[in-house]
């Protein structure tokens, strides 16, 4: 295996082409904006719009407005392209959105004249705004605005479509307006993870966002909304926009909630943390207690729970012979004095050669039991999700849910997702980890044995850079996981891993590129994560033998982090 007991995958460029996550901007109009779409909302049927090969229809459910909207359905050899000319200005800024959800879904507007732009999204279960801006040519008095799914996949449905700008003369939907700030934001409950906000309805808001210190963590349709992920005993501000779709509201007033203390063993989690996998085994790799763990790492994840003969069901058994001898009460006394220095100490269930299945009722509640059995013998403060041979969504997030209400709200959850298991939130590691967002402590995905990936600019990154882990780490902080649920996953040396080993430097660049804006490469990201957990390495037994060298410099600069 390599060390981390990794597969290494690749994905075809086709393929990986589809599954472009791009980062909108909402755009806003002006007072003198009008929305230059006809039949914006599909209400009168396909009136105005023309659709490839008869892949669209109007539909009555489900509809963001009004009482229609449109579904197109791809085909293996059409991408179910729906397209309406528009009447524009010369010389002039529009911005281009519409709402969808579904399948894969594509916004863009052609012959402007300058440069035509278009928008992805992956997948999506609930509404989702897509939007950008375009600017005419000189001579340009119509533009064709159009949507699109990808070919064989899904259905995808769109509403609300607006150009908002000049009027170009050729017909008007009415458009709303930009809504007012929201009143009365107020905490209405806390916990040792969370901070539950509630705040006054705004007239002709369709949606609302909520900001943590200053960067969006989640967007809601109601007025209350919890925020999770947070670190225990710690103070955060909140601000809440209005949304519709001419744009976005000033920020609230701002509020303070203070997440209270945890009740787990020893002092909580800091707010950014290291995470560390300590091998029960030996592979070449300097074998240790876990007292011989080096003290800059915060959550030690004990590789590997084993699967038993019961569906779902796993067990750990120290390798006291592989280890030197070390005793069950050894470690276990070890596991105390971690958790008394402040310390987590998790189990880790899976790895490459993991064989735990989880996939109906039964195997999460035999999941659920058998972890919990095994955190009470050990004394284990959660566990962390490293299974490699997939898994399915539904009843991982059963079993997860069943663990936390056993081991209550001190219980730490951790994941190290393969890159392919987080390019999109239809993946079932990425739907697993949404799924489980107000219990989740942090994902820690393996940055390396990986092939070229996206980010979200939708552009392709090759591992060993700066941009392959700030590109592809702005897919999970802007896909719903918050700052504080995610972490970067990176071998301790070369040995480590079978490809992607980047120094240390590398990786606190990356760090520094994500929470301040410094140290980045050529991909920026849309904003910063001062709240980012911090990273994780495989393993503490890789980084003993290269001298400590990557927690010793990866350590104290995760715990510099604003």
């Amino acid at each position: 295996m390599s060390p981390h007991r990794r597969s290494l995958r690749f994905w075809s460029g086709a393929v990986t082409a589809a599954l472009a996550l791009t980062v909108t901007t909402v755009g806003q109009a002006s007072a003198a904006d009008v929305n230059n779409a006809r039949n914006a909302g599909f209400e009168s049927g396909l009136s105005d719009w023309t659709c490839s090969a008869g892949s669209g229809t109007t539909v009555s459910s489900p509809v963001r407005t009004g009482a229609a909207a449109l579904r197109a359905t791809p085909s293996g050899q059409d991408n179910a392209r729906c397209a309406q000319s528009v009447r524009v200005k010369p010389n002039s800024t529009y911005t281009l959105g519409a709402w969808v959800r579904g399948g894969y879904a594509y916004l863009g507007v052609s012959g402007t004249g300058t440069t035509d732009v278009s928008t992805w999204t992956p997948d999506s279960s609930s509404w989702k705004q897509l939007s950008t801006t375009f600017t005419t040519g000189s001579s340009t008095t119509s533009v064709t605005v159009y949507t699109h799914g990808w070919y064989g996949q899904s259905a995808y449905y769109a509403d609300d479509v607006s150009v908002f700008g000049p009027d170009g003369g050729g017909g008007t939907d009415p458009g709303p307006t930009i809504p007012s700030a929201p009143a009365g934001l107020n905490v209405s409950g806390t916990s040792s993870s969370s901070v539950s906000l509630a705040w006054n309805a705004v007239s002709g808001a369709t949606g609302y966002t909520v900001y943590r210190d200053g960067t969006k963590v989640t967007a809601v349709s109601g007025t209350s909304a919890t925020v999770t992920g947070l670190a225990a005993s710690t103070s955060y501000s909140f601000q809440v926009t209005a949304t519709n779709g001419a744009g976005e509201s000033p920020k609230s007033a701002a509020v303070t909630g203070t997440t209270t203390k945890s009740n787990g063993p020893g002092p909580a989690l800091p707010k950014h943390a290291v995470t560390g996998y300590w091998q029960n085994f030996d592979n070449g790799a300097t074998v240790q207690k876990l007292s011989d763990v080096q003290s800059q790492y915060d959550i030690i994840a004990v590789a590997f729970a084993d699967a038993t003969s019961t569906p779902g069901a796993v067990t750990f058994t120290l390798d006291s012979a592989g280890l030197g001898g070390y005793t069950v009460d050894q470690f276990k006394a070890d596991i105390r004095a971690k958790q008394a220095a402040g310390k987590k100490v998790i189990v880790s269930v899976g790895g490459e050669r993991g064989t735990v299945a989880v996939n109906d009722a039964a195997s999460a509640t035999n999941f659920a039991n058998s972890v919990y059995s095994v955190m009470r013998t050990y004394g284990f403060d959660g566990v962390d999700i490293d299974l490699e041979n997939g898994l399915n969504a539904t009843y991982m997030t059963q079993a997860l849910r069943s663990l936390s209400a056993k081991a209550g709200s001190s219980l730490i959850i951790t994941m190290a997702p393969q890159t392919i298991d987080m390019q999109s939130t239809s993946n079932s590691y990425f739907q697993t980890a949404l799924n489980i967002k107000d219990i989740l402590t942090v994902v820690n995905m393996q940055y390396y044995n990986s092939g070229s990936m996206l980010g979200c600019d939708g552009k392709v990154y090759s591992q060993g850079s700066v941009d392959f882990l700030t590109a592809l780490a702005c897919i999970q902080l802007e896909g719903g996981l918050a700052p504080s649920q995610v972490g970067l996953g990176l071998p301790a040396s070369t040995r480590g891993a079978g490809s992607g080993y980047v120094s240390p430097t590398v990786v606190n660049n990356a760090l520094d590129c994500l929470t301040k804006g410094t140290g980045c490469g050529s991909f920026k990201p849309p904003r910063t994560y001062p709240g980012l957990r911090g990273a994780m390495t495989w393993s503490t037994n890789w980084d003993a033998t290269a001298g400590n060298a990557w927690s010793n410099a990866v350590g104290p600069h995760v715990h510099g982090l604003p």
